[in-house]
């Protein structure tokens, strides 16, 4: 009867162990947003690296990287990325995925005049557009799944990016945003993914996160909304919500910087197992 017990003690332990001694192997997808793009034209810690961050403060990270994001990245783009050989070699061992795709194709279509508080756009253009998205994050979801069977894949949202707009200007592109996001959380959960959804958490407080009324960019109070939503859905609890006091400096480098370091870890691109430092992070 004690053996029973002792294994029974031993079978209940054994999950929660292996729990507390699981480290994650995450891999960010996507577009400027995941890359860490400033309201200025730079490339500095986003909401990504603050994920990574507090993963590795909280001991949970074994391994974190951006360079398969870029500035610009429609979904088309981060599909060729996804197929590349240096993709595989970093995807097959993931366990956390997150993506940031769609913005930029439909955000161009939207001219936007910040002198004038006004935003002109054609709604067929941006419903062909929408429906190119939505087949294409599709067969990007799909790709995901089959090259990281062992991650939980995050598909991070939008906010509406547009500070300095007239109230009435704002109705037929922020439903266009609202589509986008509808998009992708149905095809996520198509996909058995998860969305995170950042719209309203921005609405409350948009001014103080897009801080250059000529640019979509957050600043990092901005990317702390988006990386605390992610990690509440990571957690199913506030347990690991990073405060902005806990905000790096900044430390904002060009793309032209970017892209040297960025060719530095393609060329040394080696399996995840492989590695043995806990971050590689290039910004």
């Amino acid at each position: 009867m004690r053996k029973c017990l002792f294994a029974l003690l031993i079978c209940l332990l054994l999950p929660a162990q292996a729990m507390a001694n699981e480290r994650e192997v995450y891999i960010a997808l996507g577009d400027s947003l995941a890359a860490g793009q400033t309201p200025y034209s730079q490339i500095d810690a986003g909401y990504t690296d603050f994920i990574a961050l507090q993963l590795q403060k909280k001991g949970k990270l074994a391994h974190f990287t951006k360079e398969l994001t870029f500035p610009g990245y429609r979904v088309s783009d981060v599909i060729d990325t996804v197929k590349s050989e240096q993709a595989a070699l970093l995807l097959q061992d993931a366990t956390v995925i997150t993506i940031s795709a769609g913005a930029n194709d439909l955000l161009p279509l939207i001219a936007h005049n910040p002198n004038q508080g006004t935003l002109n756009f054609s709604q067929l253009n941006a419903n062909l557009a929408l429906n190119n998205v939505r087949e294409e994050i599709a067969q990007l979801l799909l790709l995901v799944r089959e090259l990281a069977p062992k991650a939980d894949v995050y598909v991070v949202g939008y906010y509406f990016p547009y500070v300095s707009v007239h109230q009435e200007q704002v109705g037929g592109a922020a439903a266009a945003l609202k589509l986008l996001n509808d998009i992708l959380a149905q095809e996520a959960k198509r996909a058995s993914m998860i969305f995170v959804d950042v719209y309203d958490s921005f609405e409350e407080n948009r001014g103080n996160y897009l801080t250059n009324n000529n640019d979509v960019h957050p600043n990092q109070l901005g990317y702390l909304i988006m990386a605390n939503a992610i990690l509440r859905r990571y957690s199913g609890d506030d347990s690991l919500q990073l405060q902005a006091s806990e905000l790096p400096a900044p430390n904002p480098k060009s793309f032209e910087q970017m892209l040297r370091l960025r060719e530095q870890f393609q060329s040394k691109t080696v399996a995840i197992h492989n590695v043995k430092a806990p971050l590689a992070i290039y910004v």
